[in-house]
């Protein structure tokens, strides 16, 4: 028996199709990366607090409409939607507020130090 690996090619696929790879890899080897949207991120798209109002008053405007096409279960689900974007909001605000508050307690205490040592 012949223990050489044989030099195998595959048989062309009809039309001239190229294969799927069954890899994570490419058809020329290297990884494939897709930078299309850098700015897409899967949990917490909406970090902007601009956007997020945006969101909200789609939402109750669309609760709105719902109210004067008469339908009680769309309301309650826009509404619902418009509520969970409002607590969103919350958090980022109150995120960016305590930050500020840190920065601004940094800032105090560096010049604290700073007027010590000058003693």
């Amino acid at each position: 028996m012949n223990n050489r690996r044989r030099n195998f090619r595959g048989r062309q696929q009809k039309n001239n199709f190229r294969r799927r790879s069954t890899s994570n890899h490419g058809a020329n080897g290297h990884i494939p990366t897709n930078h299309g949207n850098k700015s897409f991120s899967r949990n917490g798209s909406l970090s902007n607090p601009i956007s997020i109002e945006k969101v909200i008053s789609k939402y109750q405007q669309l609760a709105k409409d719902a109210q004067s096409n008469g339908d009680p279960v769309l309301i309650e689900n826009y509404l619902q939607h418009a509520e969970h974007y409002s607590r969103k909001l919350a958090e980022i605000n109150f995120k960016n507020k305590s930050a500020e508050e840190n920065d601004v307690s940094d800032d105090v205490k560096k010049t604290q130090t700073n007027s010590f040592k000058d003693q």
